[in-house]
């Protein structure tokens, strides 16, 4: 039985069958899509010009609208910007606005625009597809929101005008003697770019808002200036001291520091505020310290010693004195930092100088070791004021250290010769008369020094004679005679002579009775001095004497107030040996004038009958 054939061919017609499925099935997806595109083309021709089915907008179902209806619905419908409340805080204060008024539009035209336009851009599936997801699915247009952020910042600019302000840094200042204190202000300034920033999120979805608006703070240099105003108000209470050694305090009276006050700005370190500083003003501190220099300016003056002869010690006569001078510098720091503090006293200041001989000293340290020189002189019928000077002006010069190398000058020791300084008018030499002056006598002192520098062969720097000869200056045991005097009148006419030896040289004075004792302390380097007078030459006669009336004196008194002298012409030399070599050879010449002695009488005395009168 042959049961293979009639199998084999229905095996054979499977194929066909598959190709007549396929066939089919195309054909109806052919006719389906061939339908969806007749209805997708119906729909849009039925609703050519309008929004297609499923179309929303803003939540609108604009579905079949045209664009001016669906304008017209969004604008009934869309009323944000003419009817929403924006609030604009800034503390308590606050601005109510309409989002139209801070530059919030709704862009309505182009929402109806849209809606039209979907499922009709693109290509055709894309059309079809938009269509199709619009009709089963629906299709959303949110809000188009414009923010003209011009409009807004002008708005906020309006704000800003009644917000912002400067900073203002705190003042102090004074009437009178009252300080005031004005405080400072924190500036305060509206971020507009940051507010606006706060802004977008709220309007770009249609919502109300409630908005504080950023404020930025600059805080001024100085706040509060209430600590350095009390400061300053403590400083004007009571008077300023300015105190010295050796000098009377300077008192500075409230209204005078009022005036000179000064609030000076200075800024803080490492992020600290800045602050005010009470202080004087610079320049008028200035003018007030500077004239002090040269009043309180002191040299340093050596340690003043006797050598004792016993002991063959130096025996402490006189502490040494530190120099000083003002420093101004310094001195106005110290007063405005007591003024910074509000305190009443102020020291000055000043840069020190030591003495280059302390109290300590020892005559091995500065070899003095015995005496060298030793002169007098004697003013014997010397007036008691005379007497008075002679003691005054060489006390100036007990215990005096020359250094080695050092000149002496007379002027420099003795200084101001006045009243003030223990001196009494007595007869002095000046210009062609004797007069009374202050002073009289002091050449006693130089002329005593000159022979003692003279006959210790020291080296003679300045030298002047008396216009006259001087008999006070010829008294007493070994006088040299004249021509060996020297004249001093400060601060014209010096007497100076130099310490040219390697050791200290150690003056000391001494008066007993009418005789002045000048003696030199040091170490002999083995110097001798051999010396020469030419004796009176070229002399001249005194003029006879001359009677002159002074209304001060009694009927029948004649006082003497000149004498008499003739003119001369002397020289002196002078050789200084050691160790058998001239150091040096000297010669000192002295001129004296004729000297006529002159009588004063009172008024209706009887004068001799030769008297020659003015």
């Amino acid at each position: 039985m042959n049961l293979t054939q009639p199998f084999s061919r229905r095996t054979s017609d499977l194929p066909n069958l598959a190709q007549r499925l396929l066939l089919i099935a195309a054909t109806a997806l052919a006719t389906l899509a061939a339908a969806v595109i007749l209805f997708t083309l119906g729909v849009r021709v039925a609703y050519a010009g309008r929004a297609l089915p499923g179309v929303q907008v803003a939540g609108l179902d604009a579905s079949g609208m045209r664009p001016a209806e669906i304008e017209l619905a969004l604008g009934a419908a869309l009323t944000y910007p003419q009817n929403g409340t924006i609030v604009l805080r800034d503390g308590d204060r606050q601005w109510v606005a309409r989002p139209a008024e801070v530059g919030v539009i709704i862009d309505i035209p182009e929402m109806g625009r849209r809606a039209v336009a979907l499922g009709r851009t693109g290509g055709l599936l894309s059309r079809i597809a938009d269509q199709y997801e619009a009709w089963y699915e629906g299709a959303r247009i949110p809000p188009i929101v414009i923010f003209d952020q011009r409009a807004a910042g002008e708005y906020l600019a309006r704000i800003a005008a009644e917000i912002d302000r400067p900073e203002v840094d705190a003042r102090l200042r004074v009437e009178g003697t009252e300080v005031i204190v004005e405080p400072g202000q924190i500036g305060r300034w509206l971020d507009p770019v940051a507010t606006l920033e706060s802004l977008i999120p709220i309007v770009s979805q249609l919502h109300d808002g409630n908005i504080s608006l950023v404020i930025v703070e600059t805080p001024p240099r100085v706040l509060d200036a209430s600590e350095q105003g009390e400061i300053a108000r403590r400083f004007l209470d009571a008077p300023l001291s300015l105190t010295a050694e050796g000098m009377e305090p300077l008192i500075l009276a409230p209204a005078r520091l009022a005036e000179m006050i000064q609030f000076r700005l200075v800024e803080g370190e490492e992020g600290a505020p800045a602050r005010y500083e009470v202080g004087l003003e610079p320049q008028q501190l200035a003018a007030l310290l500077e004239p002090l220099a040269p009043e309180l300016e002191r040299q340093p003056q050596n340690a003043r010693f006797i050598f004792n002869d016993d002991t063959r010690q130096l025996d402490l006569l006189q502490p040494a004195v530190i120099g000083r001078s003002l420093n101004v510098n310094a001195s106005f720091e110290a007063i405005q930092e007591a003024a910074g503090a509000g305190r009443h006293e102020a020291p000055l200041v000043f840069n020190l100088a030591e003495p280059s001989v302390g109290d300590d000293a020892t005559g091995a340290d500065l070899g003095i070791t015995e005496n060298v020189v030793a002169v007098s002189t004697y003013f014997a019928g010397s007036s008691p004021e005379r007497m008075q000077n002679i003691a005054t002006a060489a006390g100036a010069f007990h215990g005096l250290l020359i250094a080695p190398g050092e000149t002496l000058s007379m002027a420099e020791v003795l200084g101001d010769i006045s009243l003030d300084k223990g001196y009494a008018e007595a007869l002095i030499i000046f210009g062609n008369r004797t007069i009374k002056g202050v002073g009289g006598g002091v050449c006693q002192v130089s002329t005593t020094l000159y022979r003692a520098a003279f006959f210790g062969g020291y080296p003679i720097v300045e030298r002047h004679s008396h216009a006259y000869r001087v008999l006070y200056y010829e008294q007493g045991p070994n006088s040299p005679g004249p021509g060996m005097d020297a004249t001093v009148f400060v601060p014209l006419v010096d007497f100076k002579f130099t310490n040219d030896t390697p050791y200290w040289l150690l003056l000391e004075t001494y008066i007993y009775g009418t005789q002045l004792l000048w003696k030199f302390y040091s170490t002999s380097d083995g110097r001798t001095v051999q010396w020469n007078s030419s004796g009176a030459t070229n002399v001249v006669e005194a003029p006879e004497p001359l009677y002159r009336e002074n209304p001060d004196l009694p009927e029948g008194e004649i006082d003497q107030v000149d004498f008499e002298a003739d003119g001369m012409d002397i020289v002196v030399t002078r050789t200084v040996v050691r160790d058998g070599q001239v150091i040096y050879d000297d010669i000192f010449k002295t001129h004296y004038l004729p000297w006529r002695a002159i009588y004063e009488y009172g008024p209706g005395t009887e004068l001799p009958k030769d008297a020659k009168t003015e």
